[in-house]
């Protein structure tokens, strides 16, 4: 296998107009295979508006099972005809009254390999993700493919250590963060983008990764998404960036860097997990 990879994120505004997102898309993944991207990440609910912003039960609605979603269908296909690894995150519906914040990953032959549920769900001022989403329950799934193996956390996840530090130890060379965050009503005076820039490329950094983070970007009723899509390697560096238009990132990256920065920064080595009972319990002093 080749230790070079390419990787591609499709940021763009969404609208109320479900078939509208799909198909700019659609159109932007082409895009970023003709490029030369081998795996390709979408936004977190990259078809539907962020419906989160408010609480209405004819949300649940826009849910779809694994095996009923058209989307995951198309988008399957889609990865097997470019030949090209592709995250896709969608609304699941996994009964009634059961519904995730997933990620499906599709391998270059078109083949689902799995999915990866949103474990932490937060609630806040327009973003009432409790409301829709139940906490994940697929354990950190790492995925083999043909370009290399990754592991996807999505958008709140990136903010905690532990999901990068279980992904990178079951063998992840990068962390894919598929993402919704942007404006906060409460504080209209604070943009949490650098923030939220240090804190997931800091994951690169303590685990000896690559970390690709796409965001959606534009407005949306009362919320502003700043996009800011990057890819950043081992060292924590950001190597590529978009701003806040829409558009395509497409890096190459050579996971040689993994070696050259893990023989460095002997972190995985020295851990003492033997010691880290406390973190099982959650009490705050």
């Amino acid at each position: 296998m080749d230790n070079k990879v390419t990787l591609g994120l499709v940021q763009i505004s969404c609208t109320n107009h479900i078939e509208e997102n799909i198909e700019r898309t659609i159109a932007r993944v082409i895009e970023a295979a003709t490029r030369g991207a081998q795996i390709i990440c979408l936004q977190e609910l990259f078809d539907l508006p962020y419906l989160a912003q408010r609480v209405d039960i004819h949300g649940y609605e826009l849910a779809r099972s694994v095996e009923e979603n058209p989307v995951l269908h198309r988008l399957g296909t889609l990865a097997g005809e470019l030949g090209i690894v592709l995250i896709v995150p969608f609304y699941e519906k996994a009964d009634r009254g059961l519904y995730f914040n997933t990620a499906a990953v599709f391998d270059v032959d078109g083949r689902l390999l799995g999915t990866t549920r949103k474990s932490h769900i937060p609630d806040g001022p327009q973003y009432h993700e409790k409301y829709y989403f139940t906490p994940g329950n697929s354990n950190y799934p790492v995925y083999s493919t043909r370009f290399g193996r990754i592991g996807v956390g999505i958008c709140w996840d990136e903010w905690f250590p532990e999901v990068a530090r279980i992904l990178s130890l079951k063998g992840a060379e990068i962390l894919f963060y598929p993402s919704a965050i942007g404006s906060e009503p409460d504080h209209p005076e604070l943009s949490t983008k650098p923030i939220w820039e240090k804190a997931i490329s800091a994951h690169g950094i303590y685990n000896g990764t690559f970390v690709a983070v796409v965001n959606r970007t534009g407005k949306e009723d009362e919320m502003t998404f700043y996009g800011g899509s990057f890819i950043s390697n081992p060292f924590g560096e950001i190597i590529s960036q978009l701003n806040g238009e829409e558009g395509v990132l497409v890096q190459e990256i050579d996971r040689n860097d993994i070696s050259s920065a893990r023989h460095l920064l002997q972190f995985l080595r020295d851990r003492r997990p033997e010691t880290y009972a406390p973190l099982l319990h959650q009490e705050l002093r």
